[in-house]
C-alpha cells in the first residue's frame, strides 16, 4: 500500500480518534474505545465510508492496531505479575482457559464459524481487541468475524462498567476482591480501569490482576499457532511445508513479547513509559474506529443472534468463573 493512498483514511480515522477523546472527556463513563468503535459502526452504515478512505481505514485496523499490541508489552512488567502469588495467578490461569475453552465449544454449539468462534474467546478471555488482533493471522477468519469479535467484546466490556460496580456490595466483595474480580474478567485494560475506578481502593489490584491476564497472550497465541500447524499438516496430507507456513507466533506478538522483557528490566525511564502508554491508547482508538467501519448491520444480521448470545454467555462465564475462584481463595 502507497503511503499517499492511505492518507485520506489516516486523517479521518485521526478525527474520529479525537472526538472520540473528546466525548469520553465530556462523559467519563463513556470509554474512548466504545465511542471510536460506534462513530466507525455509525459512518459506515449511514453510507460515508467511501473508497477513498478504504487504504487507510484497513491500514489502520490493521498496522496501528498491532503497534498498540507491540506497546502494550510496556505496561506489563513481570515483577508485579508474580506479586500475586500462586492464589492469584491461578484464578488467571483458570479463569483464562475455561472461558476460553467454553466459548469455543459453545461457539461451536450455535454453529457459528469457527474463525469468529476463536476470535471471540480469545478476546473474552484475554484483552479484547488486543488479544483479537493477536490471534487474527491464525485464525482464518474474514473479515466480518474479525468485526463480529471486536463489537462484541466491546458492547459486553462497556455493560461491565455500569453492571458490575454495584454487585460489588450484594456479591459481598470488598474493595481488593472486587478488583480482583474486575481484572481477573473485564475484557479491555481500558474496561477495567473504568470498571474499578467505581469503587475506591479497587483499582490497583485490578489493573494488576488484568496485567497477570494480558502476560497469558502470547502463550494462548502460541497454542493456537501450533494447533494450525497440526490442521494445516493433517489438512495436507503431512506436508511439513505446509505446516511451516503458518506462523507460531505473529511476528508483532514476538514484539509483544520483546517489549514485556524491556519493561520488567526496570531500565526505562517513567516518562517513556507513560508516553508509551498514551501513544498505545490513541492507536488502538484510532483502529478501532477503522474497525468499527467494518461492521455492516446487515451482515451482523445474518448471524447477529447467535453472535449476540455467545458474547453474553461468554461474558457470564468469564464472570462466573473469576468470581468462583476469588471468593474460593480468598483474594
Amino acid at each position: 500500500m502507497r503511503v499517499p493512498e492511505a492518507l485520506p483514511g489516516l486523517a479521518v480515522a485521526a478525527v474520529a480518534t479525537a472526538v472520540a477523546f473528546g466525548v469520553s472527556w465530556l462523559v467519563p463513563g463513556l470509554g474512548p474505545t466504545t465511542v471510536a468503535v460506534v462513530l466507525g459502526l455509525v459512518v459506515a452504515n449511514a453510507g460515508l465510508q467511501r473508497a477513498v478512505l478504504a487504504p487507510g481505514t484497513a491500514f489502520a485496523s490493521r498496522r496501528l492496531l498491532r503497534t498498540a499490541v507491540v506497546l502494550l508489552g510496556l505496561q506489563l512488567p513481570l515483577g508485579a505479575v508474580l506479586a500475586l502469588g500462586w492464589e492469584g495467578l491461578l484464578v488467571v490461569v483458570v479463569t483464562v482457559a475455561v472461558t476460553f475453552a467454553g466459548t469455543l465449544l459453545l461457539g461451536r454449539a450455535l454453529g457459528l464459524p469457527p474463525g469468529r468462534g476463536l476470535l471471540v474467546s480469545t478476546g473474552f478471555s484475554i484483552c479484547g481487541a488486543s488479544a483479537i488482533a493477536a490471534v487474527e493471522p491464525l485464525a482464518r477468519a474474514r473479515k466480518d468475524d474479525v468485526t463480529t469479535a471486536v463489537a462484541l467484546v466491546t458492547l459486553c466490556g462497556s455493560l461491565a462498567i455500569l453492571v458490575l460496580p454495584p454487585l460489588a456490595g450484594p456479591l459481598g466483595l470488598d474493595p481488593v476482591a472486587f478488583g480482583a474480580w474486575v481484572g481477573a474478567s473485564v475484557h479491555d485494560v481500558g474496561q477495567v480501569v473504568a470498571t474499578a475506578s467505581r469503587v475506591d481502593g479497587a483499582l490497583q489490584t485490578a489493573v494488576v490482576v488484568k496485567l497477570a491476564r494480558v502476560a497469558l497472550l502470547a502463550p494462548l497465541v502460541a497454542g493456537v499457532g501450533l494447533a494450525a500447524r497440526r490442521a494445516a499438516r493433517t489438512a495436507d496430507g503431512g506436508d511439513d511445508a505446509a505446516r511451516a507456513r503458518v506462523p507460531l507466533l505473529p511476528l508483532f506478538v514476538v514484539g509483544f513479547l520483546v517489549a514485556v522483557a524491556v519493561r520488567s528490566t526496570g531500565l526505562v525511564p517513567a516518562g517513556l513509559l507513560e508516553a508509551a502508554q498514551v501513544v498505545q491508547t490513541v492507536l488502538l482508538v484510532a483502529a478501532l474506529y477503522a474497525l468499527g467501519t467494518g461492521i455492516r448491520l446487515r451482515v451482523l444480521a445474518r448471524t447477529g443472534a447467535r453472535s449476540l448470545v455467545l458474547g453474553l454467555a461468554s461474558w457470564v462465564l468469564v464472570a462466573a468463573v473469576a468470581y468462583a475462584g476469588v471468593r474460593l481463595l480468598g483474594l
